[in-house]
């Protein structure tokens, strides 16, 4: 959508082109993006000198994602930047994803923060847009290449699946495991990290290439994707169940998944006699530590990538360099119990830091 006003028919006379323009200059701050799912314009947009700042987040159920938009509304109302947000209609949803780039490049933002649904297919629109002059910065998952932007402010996925796969060996103890692997969707990369690094941090696999996700590791008996959804989650626990008997230790891609895969263990009476770990740190997540379903989780800080990245945007604005590289916005392993060697946090430091 152009930000000089709202487009006029062939066929209007000039009169009434006047008379559009000018609504169109005083209803500026209403504005909302269009075509690109559930969007809207944050801040007082109508003052024309103000930076413009994008959001596109995969969808705004999540919440991760309301959590991240809070951070971002937040601080660019502290920076004193306009906020425009976008939305997929679901998770995958690349074409929204795509519209809303375009849709804020025109606006005229300095820069766009994005969680890419699809890190692949999204890349030629991220090239677009930096080619007008765009900084843009990926939040929470990486794009494939990761250069393809120009920063990623995210948490470590790799060190966060290692942090649980470190936590399940200790706690399987001389156990031999039988790993069920509830994992996210084909290559998303935020799903191969996470699963490669539990694979690494369990001793399960030697991880040398993290963009190739492994199912190969010996103890592995079971892998299914879930799209990070709860029912999903809980389907794939059954299947896995049905194919594999005997298994003890779930990995999931995060805690809706995990809480499917409790549900479906639980009716076949296993919850007790199954380990389950998880990443987000959500606080329904973190809360489900509290109560056992799931064993431990490595909590992420959504509301900080967005921070940070308004910040970097706000002082590109300004003058300042181009944000760079990959800041690591932290993780930490949530448990009430803990292992030797493992370094951990209780679920009271969880539910103090935790979303949703």
């Amino acid at each position: 959508m152009a930000p000089a006003g709202i487009p006029t028919p062939r066929h209007t006379r000039p009169r009434r082109r006047v008379w559009i323009a000018a609504v169109a200059v005083a209803v500026t701050g209403a504005v909302a993006l269009t075509g690109c799912g559930k969007s809207s314009t944050s801040g007082t947009s109508g003052s024309s000198g103000k930076v413009k700042v994008g959001l596109i987040t995969k969808t705004e159920t999540n919440p991760f994602f309301v959590k991240m938009k809070e951070g971002a509304e937040k601080e660019a109302k502290a920076k004193g930047v306009t906020l425009m947000t976008a939305a997929g209609k679901f998770d995958g949803d690349n074409s929204s994803q795509v519209t809303a780039i375009e849709n804020m490049v025109a606006a005229g933002v300095k820069g766009i923060l994005i969680t890419p649904s699809d890190t692949k297919a999204i890349v030629p629109a991220i090239e677009k847009a930096r080619a007008k002059g765009t900084l843009v910065i990926a939040l929470d998952t990486p794009t494939d290449p990761q250069s393809a932007v120009d920063a990623l402010f995210a948490t470590n996925n790799f060190q966060a699946g290692v942090l649980i796969g470190q936590y399940a060996k200790a706690h399987m103890g001389s156990t031999p495991a039988k790993i069920a692997t509830l994992d996210l969707a084909p290559g998303v990369s935020v799903g191969i990290l996470r699963h490669n690094g539990f694979l690494k941090g369990f001793g399960a696999a030697s991880v040398d290439d993290k963009a190739t996700q492994l199912a190969s590791a010996p103890q592995v008996v079971c892998s299914q994707d879930t799209q990070g959804d709860q029912a999903k989650g809980q389907t794939a626990m059954e299947n896995c169940l049905t194919k594999t008997p005997g298994i003890n230790l779930v990995y999931t891609i995060n805690e809706p998944a995990a809480l499917g895969a409790y549900t479906a263990l639980k009716a076949k009476g296993l919850e007790k006699s199954v380990t389950i770990v998880s990443v987000d740190g959500g606080c329904t997540g973190t809360k489900a530590v509290q109560s056992g379903e799931i064993a431990a989780t490595s909590q992420q800080y959504p509301l900080k990538m967005a921070s940070q990245g308004v910040d970097a945007v706000a002082a590109y604005a300004q003058g300042g360099a181009k944000a760079s590289g990959y800041t690591d916005t932290g993780v930490t392993l949530i448990t009430d119990k803990p292992m030797t060697g493992v370094d951990s946090k209780d679920t009271a430091f969880g539910l103090a830091n935790c979303w949703g």
